[in-house]
């Protein structure tokens, strides 16, 4: 049987390059994408390659769907050249950027640019890689918690992410007959640089949202990389068209 291979958005930092780290001890491959920082992706792929699996990385701006065949093209080369496929099996849509604007600050051009990415970007990627991916293989779309409980300043961000949540039961009901499942995970308030790194770098922003935790802490990028490994593993094969929020019980 062949090592399953993972193709990760947004590998090179945050959430993205901890669930590249948690499937690699899993012994899964990692086909990870980055938008700019190539080094910082390249050390993410030498980490996962540390863990005794092979590792790829790839240019990728999930904004721009006019960039996708090309993507493809290129994903569909390494796979045969560097794993020796011309399939993966597990899909997990996770690059992304924050706005904070109130409903009557954001602007239009925020609004389209968080659509692009968390929206348009996800389902158009999905629909040229559909091809590429293994029958019986897994989809896993990353929502937020504020898609639940609602936060000033997030409005866009989160409907946009509202929408994936919607597309993920979509994707599992149409995607059933090829055996592949679809599931949105959904972080609470995370320590890392999203949005500025306010939950991770300000004292008392941290300390706020940490007392709307029942277990008295924020997230870190360990938590979802876990979760995220354990949403893919074999035991989890029977969940479909799912939202698993992993927020410690933020905002009950």
């Amino acid at each position: 049987m062949n090592t399953r291979i993972a193709v990760i958005t947004g590998a090179s930092r945050g959430l993205g390059r901890s669930m590249a780290l948690h499937l690699a001890e899993a012994g899964v491959d990692v086909v990870g994408t980055y938008r700019q920082n190539r080094d910082e992706a390249e050390a993410v792929a030498r980490e996962v390659e540390s863990r005794g699996r092979r590792a790829a990385m790839l240019p990728l701006d999930v904004g721009r769907s006019d960039t996708f065949a090309a993507f493809a093209e290129v994903l569909a080369g390494t796979l045969r050249d560097r794993f020796g496929r011309g399939d993966f099996d597990f899909l997990v849509n996770n690059a992304g950027m924050g706005v904070h604007a109130s409903v009557a600050d954001t602007t239009e051009a925020q609004f389209d640019e968080l659509l692009a990415v968390h929206l348009k970007g996800p389902f158009f990627l999905t629909q040229r890689l559909l091809p590429m991916m293994a029958d019986g293989g897994r989809i896993l779309n990353v929502s937020t918690g504020l898609a639940r409980f609602a936060l000033p300043g997030y409005a866009a961000y989160a409907a946009a992410k509202g929408g994936v949540e919607v597309l993920t039961r979509y994707l599992a009901r149409e995607l059933g007959p090829r055996g592949i499942t679809a599931n949105v995970i959904a972080p609470g308030a995370i320590a890392t640089d999203f949005a500025g790194g306010a939950v991770r770098d300000v004292p008392e922003v941290n300390r706020h949202v940490a007392s709307t935790i029942p277990l008295g802490r924020v997230g870190e990028a360990d938590d979802i990389g876990a979760a995220a490994a354990s949403l893919l593993s074999d035991g989890m094969r029977w969940m479909n068209g799912v939202r698993v929020e992993v927020s410690g019980g933020q905002n009950l």
